[in-house]
């Protein structure tokens, strides 16, 4: 073979590498852009919810109704940003990275669900079948506090590997 040719190769195959590199960080930047949204939606997401239960708790409903509905969509559009990272990046992150899209995933679906139960008891208590309603109240409290489990989780799994968490992986 020439040197020609060894050159050729040579090039081609750095090439390649380089190609590689670029594709995965421009992955990486894509997943570390995102992660501020995901967790803004979240949080926002938190705070409608406590104020949708507050605004049961006082009997105005229809704002409850409201700040639960905001509550969903904030959920709701963390959760389809997330498996969509999962969905196209799965090849791009760690196994460490991959538990932790994991755990938000299942948190997500807990509150989603939780919601979903006080929208229920809304409709309940406003036509005044407090009981019915008090039961889907108790159901969406049960669902939250099996969210905080995930969320106390993925809080662990960033304590046990703070140098992958560095950066804007954290939600």
């Amino acid at each position: 073979m020439s040197s020609y040719s060894k050159l050729i190769i040579f090039v081609a195959v750095l090439l390649v590498i380089s190609a590689a590199i670029v594709l995965i960080d421009s992955s990486v930047d894509s997943i570390n852009k995102t992660m501020p949204d995901i967790s803004s939606s979240i949080v926002e997401g938190d705070a409608d919810y406590n104020e949708a239960v507050q605004l049961v708790n006082d009997k105005y409903y229809s704002n409850s109704m409201d700040k639960a509905i905001s509550a969903g969509n904030n959920y709701n559009n963390s959760l389809n940003k997330l498996k969509d990272i999962k969905n196209e990046y799965s090849s791009d992150i760690n196994d460490v990275q991959n538990e932790y899209i994991g755990t938000v995933i299942k948190e997500l679906e807990l509150k989603i669900q939780a919601v979903d139960k006080l929208k229920e008891s809304i409709e309940c208590f406003e036509v005044y079948s407090n009981y019915t309603g008090t039961n889907y109240a108790s159901e969406a409290n049960d669902l939250i506090y099996e969210a905080t489990k995930y969320q106390d989780q993925r809080d662990t799994i960033v304590k046990e590997n703070p140098d992958l968490f560095k950066q804007n992986f954290i939600i």
